[in-house]
């Protein structure tokens, strides 16, 4: 599988990664899926340490073992549960992540985590002491390199003049094409979009249409919206698969450095795989795909 070099670092990912928080709670299930995605050549794997309390990150740590140097890591913290786990709470501050990357490093059973993400942000943050924390824990070197998951675009050109991110984590795809706003942006900076929601929860792939209109809406798009969007991506003159399409979309722009689709299925994982290996898309289909998702319909929706 073709791979990536994210922002200015050393770390090289292949173009499709694996989102792990899709993966179940079943350990031999999600050990099965990661072990088809290392052979497959999937080489960038993401978690969290907010997904089923930490058991995300455990069942990672669990399927690695014998590929960690083989693997890029992605995890990140911010995020804090109650401790009657009935929700969390947000702590960007110093003390909470410095303590949080150690919890992580011992579920994921590693002793360095390739890329560690502030898992959200807001302008209300103490900003310079956050990235204080991830320079110190570099410094440390329990964490290789850092970035942010945010779509907010303060937050993300605060980051941008600050602090030596690599990558920015946004929701990307067809359907939801705020990031593009910012690529010019982020390529000054030399840092690259990891796309999560490539395929916006099932509705760019291979599921028959009736399906995907289970639900009323996608974001802003109404139920009818939807269906006449759909039909007419379906009807595209490509060889791709839909999930090939939507995939190769988000990969067109070099600004992206990997996309990590979800899979709770072995299907899903081979479907998401094969993308990687198709064929880049011709300028001329990436017009056309742009043409139908238009970026000023989703202007009004906003």
């Amino acid at each position: 599988m073709r791979k990536r070099q994210l922002g200015n670092s050393d770390l090289y990912v292949s173009e499709i990664g694996l989102g792990c928080m899709s993966l179940g709670d079943n350990e031999q299930h999600a050990l099965s899926l990661i072990d088809k995605a290392i052979d497959v050549g999937i080489n960038y794997l993401d978690t969290a340490d907010l997904y089923d309390f930490g058991k995300n990150e455990e069942l990672v740590g669990k399927a690695i073992r014998n590929h960690r140097h083989d693997i890029v890591l992605a995890t990140k913290a911010g995020n804090r549960w109650k401790e009657d786990k009935s929700g969390w709470t947000w702590d960007p501050s110093k003390k909470y992540i410095k303590k949080a990357v150690k919890h992580s490093l011992k579920r994921l059973q590693t002793d360095y985590i390739d890329l560690y993400q502030l898992h959200g942000g807001t302008i209300e943050d103490n900003i310079d002491e956050t990235i204080e924390a991830f320079e110190e824990l570099k410094q440390e070197g329990l964490i290789r390199y850092y970035g942010i998951s945010s779509i907010r675009p303060n937050v993300i050109k605060d980051y941008l003049n600050k602090s030596n991110i690599v990558s920015i984590m946004m929701q990307y795809s067809l359907l939801d094409r705020r990031p593009e706003e910012l690529f010019h942006l982020i390529n000054e900076h030399n840092v690259s979009v990891i796309a999560r929601g490539p395929l916006a929860k099932g509705l760019l792939t291979e599921k028959p249409l009736s399906s995907k209109l289970q639900t009323e809406n996608y974001l802003s798009y109404s139920k009818d919206e939807l269906k006449t969007l759909l039909s007419e991506l379906e009807a595209i003159d490509s060889p791709l698969t839909m999930t090939e399409l939507a995939l190769q979309y988000c990969l067109y722009e070099e600004t992206v450095g990997a996309v990590i689709p979800g899979a709770s299925k072995l299907q899903q994982l081979l479907e998401n795989a094969a993308a990687g290996d198709a064929s880049p898309l011709n300028a001329d289909t990436y017009h056309k795909l742009q043409q139908i998702a238009k970026q000023d319909k989703y202007e009004q929706h906003r």
